[in-house]
């Protein structure tokens, strides 16, 4: 017998001559022995020694076998250390008693050695497969515990990426419910520079860790396009080009992304592969459906994906509710879904929008449901813009390096103005001025209105009257792109100029288009209504900046914005 099988073996009898004849029995099998005379020196020795293997007589003095049994069993713990009775005893409830007690096996006497050793390597084999299962169960136990904390840090960092934008906002209501630790839905909002808010409500395929892992690349994609500036078809583009870069070619994510304009109560919504999203009127009435257009992100290649939205008016108090397939796919014992119907049914019975958040939940919670799927629902309620307040912008340098004294001039043609928008790159240049910083959101809206006015209305020859309602307003969007994909010439130049001046500086922006210009007295003689939802631009422009005029026939604009050196 090698090394390995070699066991300690505690031998437990009061009679000598049989203890003696055992002990020769046992080391002859190549093992080392440990001999008692009683059960109460058979567990102090089973204390002291750890023996790996115990004969035991059941019938001893000071303490028999079977309490003897008992308590070397529980000091072993989860470890198996064998026990073989040693035993006279032929009756049935005998031996049951001895396995009762704690014994693995029994020896009747006289003791045959072919058959001790027998059981001594059967008891063996048992006690290497239960010290196996039980340090792979240690082993599968550590590598569970550095499982466990690698997700807690992921789904930490998970966290802070996909919720650091305006999910806090006064007018937005949400639940996240994950089927797993990770959420396969995705919910993101953030302002625009400009005030606007983006929302995004995603749902990849599957759920838990491989759901959320093209989350992160999504979320970077819409945090940053959203600050730079960029609008809601440029941001789809984006992440639809990058989703289908990097995912494998089953999975993708369905999404429902807005672009929310508080100030000109109008709603850009683009569906790919989303529940409906519903707008509830303040009003009362039928909730408008906003129904799933487009297939979703990461499918189709950049140059066949369709990024155009539709366009919705809002209404002060109007709600956008949008919800995973997790809330509808959620069914009872009996199999039925929660269902689309019994949503609408909720909205339908709903007398109080304040509460309608919590009449969907308590409908869910009266459905007795079981959930299939990660649960995401969202509300979002139109508001007075001045009711929110977009973060300040944090910037990493100290601005101390800002360029004071320069100019730049483009010309963009129209090969470029169908698929380019400067206004990012613009932006993030002037950004590096320490003194504009403050008026960060105000140079980002009057920017982004010249430049709009000089290519919707000069080189597109665009009519704003079109925009006086939603209807008109989806028309001229529909038409705007039509336009600009067929455009072949035409031009918008653009200058600016930073100079410094006494206690501080100034900027100088000049843009310049190719159109047919407009009378700029009559769009800011118009009513302050009717700029809601065209004509506004102008008017903002003025408020927003330092100074702002118009020359040849509204083609030119010159605007200045001014700033204090900080001391």
């Amino acid at each position: 017998m090698n090394e390995q099988s070699s066991l300690t073996v505690l031998i437990a009898e009061d009679g000598a001559t049989d203890r003696l004849l055992l002990a020769r029995i046992v080391r002859e099998q190549g093992h080392s022995v440990i001999t008692a005379e009683n059960g109460a020196q058979a567990v102090a020795l089973f204390a002291e020694l750890r023996p790996q293997l115990v004969l035991l007589d059941a019938l001893m003095p000071v303490m028999d076998g079977f309490e003897a049994a008992r308590q070397i069993k529980l000091m072993a713990g989860q470890a198996l250390v064998p026990i073989i009775f040693l035993t006279s005893l032929s009756e049935e409830q005998a031996l049951v008693r001895c396995l009762e007690a704690g014994g693995d096996d029994f020896l009747p006497k006289p003791y045959r050695p072919v058959i001790l050793a027998a059981k001594i390597k059967a008891m063996d084999r048992l006690r290497r497969l239960q010290a196996t299962v039980l340090e792979q169960r240690d082993e599968l136990a550590r590598h569970h515990g550095h499982l466990l904390n690698e997700q807690r840090v992921a789904k930490a960092v998970f966290d802070q990426v996909t919720h650091s934008g305006c999910l806090n906002a006064p007018n937005i209501r949400y639940l996240q419910s994950p089927y797993a630790l990770f959420n396969g839905d995705l919910l993101l909002a953030a302002f625009t520079p400009t005030g606007e808010m983006h929302v995004l409500l995603g749902d990849f395929t599957g759920h838990g860790l491989p759901a959320a892992v093209g989350a992160m690349p999504l979320a970077e994609v819409f945090y940053g396009m959203t600050a730079k500036g960029y609008g809601l078809a440029e941001t789809l583009r984006e992440m639809n080009a990058k989703l289908k870069r990097i995912l494998p070619v089953d999975m993708f994510c369905c999404a429902m992304m807005l672009s929310l304009s508080f100030e000109r109560r109008l709603a850009e919504v683009w569906n790919g592969g989303m529940p409906d999203g519903y707008l509830l009127p303040a009003a009362g009435g039928e909730p408008q459906a906003l129904v799933s257009r487009h297939l979703p992100l990461g499918v189709l290649a950049p140059e066949r994906f369709d990024e155009h939205p539709e366009v919705v008016s809002l209404a002060l108090g109007d709600r956008l509710f949008l919800l995973s397939d997790g809330v509808v796919d959620t069914c009872d014992q009996d199999e039925q879904l929660f269902g689309v119907e019994r949503l609408r049914q909720v909205f339908a019975r709903n007398r109080a929008p304040q509460h309608l958040f919590e009449d969907v939940l308590q409908a869910l919670e009266d459905f007795r449901g079981q959930s299939r799927d990660d649960v995401s629902m969202l509300e979002i309620s139109v508001v007075e813009p001045q009711t929110l307040a977009p973060p300040p912008l944090v910037y990493s340098d100290s601005g101390q390096s800002s360029p004071l004294d320069w100019s730049l001039s483009f010309e963009f043609r129209a090969q470029t103005l169908k698929r380019f928008n400067p206004l990012p790159y613009l932006l993030q240049v002037l950004q590096e001025i320490h003194g504009l910083r403050p008026q960060s959101g105000a140079l980002h809206s009057v920017l982004n209105e010249l430049y709009t006015n000089a290519l919707e209305h000069g080189v597109l020859a665009l009519d704003s009257a079109l925009k006086r309602d939603a209807q008109g307003f989806a028309a001229y969007y529909q038409e705007r792109s039509r336009r600009l994909q067929a455009l072949q010439e035409g031009y918008i130049r653009l200058h600016l100029q930073v100079e410094p001046v006494a206690g501080g500086g100034r900027l100088v922006i000049e843009i310049e288009d190719s159109g047919s210009g407009f009378d700029v007295g009559t769009v800011l003689a118009r009513p302050v209504l009717e700029q809601r939802l065209c004509g506004r631009g102008l008017s903002l422009i003025r408020r927003l900046s330092r100074h702002a005029e118009w020359a040849d026939g509204g083609r030119r604009a010159r605007v200045e914005f001014a700033w204090v050196a900080l001391a």
